[in-house]
């Protein structure tokens, strides 16, 4: 039964239920691992493209009319030769390039306004590198018949079936107008397709933007579900970042023996330690120069007052026991701090008579 306890308390502390800290989603934000839609991205691309194709579509078409009527007219009078040939391509480069020009700057615009919009700012190296694992074929059979490959199907057919629809509805809708084309000129009838192509292409792609937030919030919360921690896994970095409680002991105790060191080499300088006489003592100084009273430099218990009269008597610091004032004094005053006032007039009577004691000296 003892084992049974114990292995169920070790499954419990294994099993992922406590939060992501945020030391935990820095890491994985380092390997690139954060919550993305990919559909996001390709909504907003589609959706600006058709805009900026419906806002520039005259742009286009007045430009690719007058490179084609240029090669038909102007390019196939020219004589074949090296100079021709590449006259011939660098003004057919240039055109095309003013054409595309706007589509590629705002596909650029749209591929960053949609990721930094979604995660920020990130740049990592970290999914460039090799990685055996991603070449497994039996990882690999897990992720297809996975829960989240599932997922990415019922997305998939849920886009065809969108952009389908919509597809569908808009020709549905044109359909008179599409069986008159044959009586109708080609200059018109390239304009009923492309008003009728880039009413598609805005309408699937709000389509596509509205399952794209859907599909946010699924990776959402599948990321939070994978970067989830156990309750050993929350103590083991909470360890790793405060460190190792012996290191930490043995840190502290060696900060404590230079401290003891330094205060020990304030002793000698002090004007008189009063004792309790075996458990307290208080090195006390007063110099005019670095304070306007008497001040405290060094104090302690048991073992480090011992080592504070013994200091004392091998530099012949005077030791006074006077038990309840150095009592008062350990738990009142710190070191390097002046004395309180209450404390002045008792401080005063000592000061004076080991300043007496050593003029008889």
């Amino acid at each position: 039964m003892g084992l049974t306890l114990d292995l169920q308390f070790f499954a419990g502390a294994e099993e992922k239920t406590e939060k992501a800290t945020p030391k935990k989603r820095q890491d994985e934000r380092k390997k690139g691992k954060v919550a993305k839609s990919q559909d996001i991205n390709t909504s907003v691309l589609l959706l600006l493209c058709f805009l900026i194709l419906f806002v520039s579509g005259s742009f286009i078409k007045n430009n690719l009319t007058a490179l084609f009527r240029q090669s038909f007219t102007e390019y196939i009078q020219w004589d074949v030769t090296v100079g021709s040939v590449n006259q011939l391509l660098v003004e057919s480069t240039t055109e095309m390039a003013k054409i595309l020009a706007p589509i590629m700057a705002i596909a650029i615009v749209a591929g960053l306004v949609s990721n930094f919009t979604q995660i920020g700012f990130l740049f990592t190296g970290e999914p460039l590198k090799m990685d055996l694992k991603k070449i497994d074929p039996i990882q690999g059979a897990k992720k297809v018949f996975s829960a989240r490959a599932l997922v990415e199907l019922v997305k998939s057919l849920l886009k065809i079936a969108f952009i389908g629809v919509i597809t569908f509805f808009v020709i549905w809708i044109n359909k008179d107008e599409m069986m008159m084309l044959a009586f109708k000129t080609a200059e018109n009838a390239i304009g009923f397709f492309g008003k009728t192509t880039i009413t598609m292409g805005i309408s699937a792609a709000i389509a596509l933007l509205f399952l794209s937030i859907l599909d946010y919030t699924y990776q959402k919360y599948d990321f939070e579900k994978n970067i989830k921690m156990s309750k050993k896994d929350v103590k083991d970095e909470h360890k790793n970042m405060e460190g190792d409680p012996q290191i930490k002991s043995k840190m502290k105790e060696r900060q404590r023996d230079m401290a003891t060191q330094r205060m020990m080499s304030e002793v000698p300088s002090a004007d008189v330690v009063i004792t309790n006489p075996t458990h307290y003592a208080i090195a006390i100084k007063y110099d005019e120069a670095e304070a306007s009273a008497p001040y405290i430099v060094a104090k302690g218990t048991d073992y480090i007052a011992l080592r504070i009269k013994e200091v004392a008597k091998e530099n012949q610091v005077v030791t006074m026991e006077n038990r309840p004032l150095a009592r008062s004094l350990y738990d009142a005053v710190e070191i390097g701090d002046v004395i309180p006032e209450e404390f002045y007039k008792a401080v005063a009577e000592i000061l004076a008579y080991v300043y007496r004691l050593e003029k008889k000296i």
